[in-house]
């Protein structure tokens, strides 16, 4: 008897999905699909404006490719973040999370692996350079990039300044036709501030010269050694980067798992109801 004296419906209407936890898990989803479809457009307008024959020459360091790569994927990703956070669909937030934890730590094994094998990563980013050196004119994008890292390092080239022969049309070959052979581009030029308008010029001839003789007037040190000491300068800032790009990732994880677990506990409750629902003893 003492069984109908209580409140009917009333386990019906309980609830152990946190509505905070749901919404708070769709609005960090949404904020960041939001910047992956801003850099997947990005990505694709920079791409478009190339010539199709710029576009192939290099796809392996465009930084076109890599930003639409990052864009797809976190758009992916956190679109099954959103969905499965307001639909309750553990499928998706579980899609979510493990591919989030997934990437969480390979970054975190890239960055152990880079600071034990630095040898090996420093050969690694050589191989890039060199490689971004021999693709220099094809690529206006890769241009510029190498360009302001020249000019903010006050570096020119991979080791030294005479690697910018491996590109063709800087090579000091005889047979080259090229008006810049034997050259180094113009970022490569020590600059006075007070100059208005930029010699593009300066850095011609530079590599017939000798060393001391042609660090009067370029940057002669490679961006190889300066990278590094940079790196080495701003470990702090470096780590705080790492560490803020960590936290959202972590939030993220964290956020999905509690509402996976709610849902998982809703269903349960849900089952017993359901189960017990023709008792009228229960």
């Amino acid at each position: 008897m003492g069984g109908r004296g209580r409140a009917p419906g009333r386990d019906e209407d309980f609830s152990f999905v946190s509505p905070i936890v749901k919404y708070l898990l769709f609005l960090f989803n949404f904020l960041f699909w939001i910047i992956s479809f801003v850099m997947v457009s990005i990505g694709v307008y920079a791409r478009m404006m190339k010539h199709a024959e710029a576009a192939l020459a290099c796809l392996s360091v465009d930084p076109a490719i890599m930003l639409m790569v990052v864009g797809l994927l976190m758009f992916i990703l956190t679109f099954c973040g959103c969905v499965g956070s307001l639909r309750e669909n553990i499928c998706l937030l579980q899609t979510f999370c493990i591919s989030l934890t997934v990437i969480f730590l390979l970054q975190l094994t890239a960055g152990i692996l880079g600071f034990v094998f630095s040898d090996t990563a420093r050969g690694k980013v050589t191989e890039m350079i060199n490689n971004a050196i021999v693709h220099y004119r094809d690529d206006i994008d890769l241009q510029n990039m190498i360009d302001f890292g020249q000019m903010e390092f006050g570096c020119c080239g991979g080791v030294a300044y005479n690697d910018w022969s491996q590109n063709m049309y800087f090579n000091c070959n005889k047979d080259n036709p090229s008006r810049e052979r034997c050259s180094v581009p113009f970022s490569c030029c020590i600059m006075s501030k007070d100059k208005e308008v930029v010699n593009t010029m300066c850095g011609q001839g530079m590599q017939d010269l000798e060393y001391l003789k042609a660090g009067d007037h370029i940057y002669t040190n490679g961006c190889i050694d300066k990278l590094v000491n940079w790196i080495h300068s701003n470990m702090f800032l470096l780590g705080g980067i790492a560490l803020g790009l960590a936290i959202p990732q972590l939030v993220g994880i964290l956020l999905s798992q509690i509402l996976i677990n709610q849902i998982k506990d809703q269903i349960v409750l849900q089952n017993y109801n359901l189960k017990h629902r023709s008792d009228p003893w229960s």
